[in-house]
C-alpha cells in the first residue's frame, strides 16, 4: 500500500511521533493507522493517542431528564454555524423532548413531533436552513436519581458534550459532580466488568510488547503486566478513576461516602467517532487551474 504524506501527517498529529517514525510505522503495518499507533507505542515513540474523542462532524447534543429517566440525543449538521442557529436549536430541543418517550433511535425517527415524524421534521429543516442534517443517535439511563450536565452549553440543555448519570441513592448534587467528572475524564466504561474485553486484550498485548522491547525476561514481564493493567483500568473505568473533585480518592470511594451507587452513565460528544475528510485546498486549486 502506498504511504501518502497525508497519512503520515494524520498519524503524527494523533501520536506526537516524528515524521520518519510515523512513516516507518505505516510501512510496517501496511498503512493501518490503528496498528501503526500500537507499533509506535511498543517502540516507545508515541504519546497516548486519544482516538475515541476525535471530532469530525458538527451539530449539538441535547440532554433531557424526566423523573427517573434521562436521554441524550445527537443531531448533526454540516457546520458549526448551524449549531448556533435558533431554529436548529429549537428543533434539537424538541427532538430531545420526544426522545424521553421512546427507547431507541429508530423509534425516535418515527415518533410524532408536532404532527410529523421526527425524520420528516429534520428533512423540512434541511430545506429551510440549507444544510444536510441527521439525528445520529440517542442513549438513555434510568435510576433513583438521574442528573444531566452540558459542558459549555450553546443553549439550555444542549452543547458539544452532554452527560447523564443515573444513581441508586445519593442526590442530584453528587450526581452533578460525577457528571462533570465524566465530561472531563471521558471514561470508557463504568467498571472493569463493563469494559470491552477486546480493549483490555489489546492493551495487554501492547504492554507486553513494550516490555519485550526493553529486553525484560518473560517471567518478569508477567509480573510487570499485572501492575500496568491495573493502572490502565484505573484510568479508563469511571469507578477506578481519581475523582476530579477530590483527586485523593477514586470515584467509587466518593460514591460510597455519598451513600450512592452509580448504576449507569452516558457521555455523548458531537461527532465522536466520525472521520471527516480533510480537503487539500492547494491541491484543489492546482487541479482547477489545470482545467
Amino acid at each position: 500500500m502506498a504511504i501518502t504524506a497525508a497519512m503520515v501527517k494524520e498519524l503524527r498529529e494523533m501520536t506526537g511521533a516524528g515524521m520518519m517514525d510515523a512513516k516507518k510505522a505505516l510501512v510496517e503495518t501496511n498503512g493501518d493507522q490503528e496498528a501503526a499507533i500500537d507499533w509506535l507505542r511498543t517502540k516507545g515513540l508515541a504519546k497516548a493517542a486519544k482516538k475515541a474523542g476525535r471530532i469530525a462532524a458538527e451539530g449539538l447534543v441535547a440532554v433531557q431528564v424526566s423523573g427517573t429517566k434521562g436521554v441524550a440525543v445527537e443531531v448533526n449538521s454540516e457546520t458549526d454555524f448551524v449549531g448556533k442557529n435558533a431554529d436548529f436549536q429549537k428543533m434539537v430541543s424538541g427532538i430531545a423532548d420526544v426522545a424521553i418517550l421512546v427507547g431507541n433511535t429508530a423509534e425516535l425517527l418515527a415518533a410524532d413531533m408536532g404532527g410529523k415524524p421526527v425524520a420528516d421534521v429534520v428533512t423540512d429543516a434541511v430545506a429551510t436552513i440549507g444544510e444536510n442534517m441527521s439525528v445520529r443517535r440517542m442513549a438513555s439511563v434510568e435510576g433513583d436519581v438521574v442528573t444531566s450536565y452540558v459542558h459549555n452549553p450553546a443553549a439550555s440543555g444542549m452543547g458539544k458534550i452532554g452527560v447523564l448519570v443515573a444513581l441508586k441513592g445519593g442526590d442530584d448534587a453528587f450526581g452533578k459532580q460525577v457528571a462533570m467528572h465524566i465530561a472531563a475524564a471521558n471514561p470508557q466504561s463504568l467498571s472493569e466488568t463493563d469494559l470491552d474485553p477486546t480493549i483490555v486484550e489489546k492493551e495487554k498485548n501492547v504492554q507486553i510488547e513494550i516490555a519485550r522491547e526493553f529486553g525484560k525476561p518473560e517471567q518478569v514481564i508477567e509480573k510487570m503486566i499485572v501492575g500496568r493493567m491495573k493502572k490502565f483500568l484505573s484510568e479508563v473505568t469511571l469507578l477506578g478513576q481519581n475523582f476530579v473533585i477530590n483527586p485523593d480518592q477514586t470515584v467509587a470511594k466518593a460514591a460510597e461516602e455519598a451513600g450512592a451507587e452509580i448504576v449507569a452513565f452516558v457521555r455523548m460528544e458531537v461527532g465522536e467517532g466520525i472521520e471527516r475528510k480533510e480537503e487539500d485546498f492547494a491541491a484543489e486549486v492546482a487541479k482547477a487551474a489545470q482545467g
